[in-house]
């Protein structure tokens, strides 16, 4: 079989994700409703099976002069309360077949705040076996941005999981830590992502 050389081609380009991005991935936003079955893809990740610790993650996306964006898509995804995923990829074991592991939300139009139903993550091995604190992967698009945004959210009240984790501790600049510390309260998580400025988060590439 003849293996055919992709080389010559170009790299489509990239753009921003602009205003539509809602209509395709979180229509019943923007008052389309009636697609995939009356719910938007990633509403809802958790049934009244699920297991594990109930958790609600707030928060709000500021740009460079604090303002909230209120046009921004957040997605999520993390492993289930004893830290499997959802996913075919899956070996180390069954996940909780009642957590998607996954989530979405358009943050709300007029104060820009999403908000996640979820769970406690528990703890997954890094690379080379060592156990990462728990944390929620989020990816953010917007108006503005070329590229989506990956960063992590970390708990507050998991100081020595937190001290500990391989990624956190390969952080060179570790006043930029608190950046990826969600405040835990009742149930409650509050991360806020502050995309320039002091208060910037940290971002991955990946």
């Amino acid at each position: 079989m003849m293996v055919q050389r992709l080389n010559y081609l170009d790299e489509s380009a990239s753009q921003t994700a602009g205003p539509y991005v809602h209509i395709g991935c979180a229509p019943n936003s923007c008052g389309l409703t009636g697609m995939y079955r009356g719910r938007d893809l990633g509403s809802t990740m958790t049934d009244e099976h699920t297991k594990g610790e109930r958790l609600t993650v707030l928060g709000r996306i500021f740009d460079g002069t604090g303002t909230p964006l209120r046009d921004a898509l957040v997605e999520i995804w993390q492993a289930d309360h004893s830290g499997l995923f959802n996913s075919p990829n899956e070996t180390r074991g069954d996940a909780d077949t009642h957590f998607t592991c996954w989530g979405r939300q358009a943050v709300d139009t007029d104060t820009g705040e999403f908000k996640f139903e979820t769970i406690r993550p528990g703890q997954v091995p890094y690379l080379d076996g060592r156990m990462q604190a728990p944390h929620i992967h989020f990816w953010i698009a917007a108006r503005g941005i070329n590229l989506g945004l990956h960063t992590r959210m970390y708990f507050s009240d998991q100081p020595e999981t937190n001290k500990s984790d391989p990624v956190l501790s390969r952080i060179e600049h570790k006043s930029r830590i608190p950046t990826l510390i969600a405040e835990v309260q009742d149930g409650t998580c509050r991360f806020n992502v502050h995309l320039q400025g002091s208060l910037e988060t940290i971002f991955f590439d990946i």
